[in-house]
């Protein structure tokens, strides 16, 4: 097991330095969220009090479409000179492949929240009220379970016709009960109401979690060979 983590922690590393030099991906994925939260602080009044109990929707309305910019990209880059069938033909176990990817993804999504959350609560005035501890675990189980997917779906369609378009018709219908839940807990941990509904949110989210891992586990190695 500690063999596959280091081994994903090496392509974790080579797919952050690389972005690191290019800065393709990150960039495209901070202007997407900059021109979503630009967009509905001049569409709502920030004042409107109604208006602030869409602001947990709105977190994860950015995260979800922020990613999949870069889950598009995951293995897509990797088809360039060949590069994917280097990864296959390389002496470790093909969920450490996975493992970098899912690692590499999830620090892009999270460096992403870290300058969109702060600046949407900013331009609409947002009051936290809740607990900060919790809502971060929230965003942590949320953004976990929506990486662990959508790297494996991305890998699933990196060789279809129109791959961008095929990536959200199969993933957005999976996290229906992941988002929505996530979206009851931030609200419910962010306003600081409803924390007993909350945790009951937070247990599913858990469970979808690890459920997934496990599942996507075990079948990348057939989507590997495929693909």
């Amino acid at each position: 097991m500690m063999e596959l983590i280091r081994d994903g922690f090496v392509i974790a590393g080579k797919d952050l330095r690389k972005e690191w030099k290019t800065k393709e991906t990150i960039s495209v994925m901070l202007i997407f969220s900059a021109l979503v939260v630009l967009v509905f602080s001049f569409a709502f009044d920030p004042a409107n009090q109604t208006v602030k109990t869409v602001i947990p929707g709105l977190v994860w309305l950015i995260t979800i479409f922020s990613a999949l910019l870069g889950l598009n990209r995951s293995f897509a880059s990797e088809l360039e000179n060949g590069c994917l069938n280097g990864l296959r033909a390389a002496p470790i176990d093909p969920a450490s492949i996975y493992i970098g990817k899912v690692i590499a993804n999830f620090v892009l999504v999270l460096f992403v929240q870290m300058v969109s959350i702060p600046v949407l609560f900013i331009l609409f005035d947002y009051r936290f009220a809740g607990s900060l501890l919790w809502f971060l675990a929230t965003v942590f189980l949320g953004t976990y379970g929506l990486i662990i997917i959508g790297t494996f779906l991305a890998a699933l369609a990196v060789n279809a016709q129109n791959s961008e378009m095929l990536l959200p018709v199969l993933l957005l219908p999976l996290l229906s009960p992941l988002m929505i839940g996530a979206v009851q807990a931030s609200a419910a941990f962010a306003g600081g109401e409803n924390m007993e509904s909350a945790m009951s949110w937070i247990q599913l989210m858990a469970g979808y979690d690890l459920l997934f891992t496990a599942v996507c586990l075990l079948l990348f190695e057939y989507i590997l060979e495929d693909s």
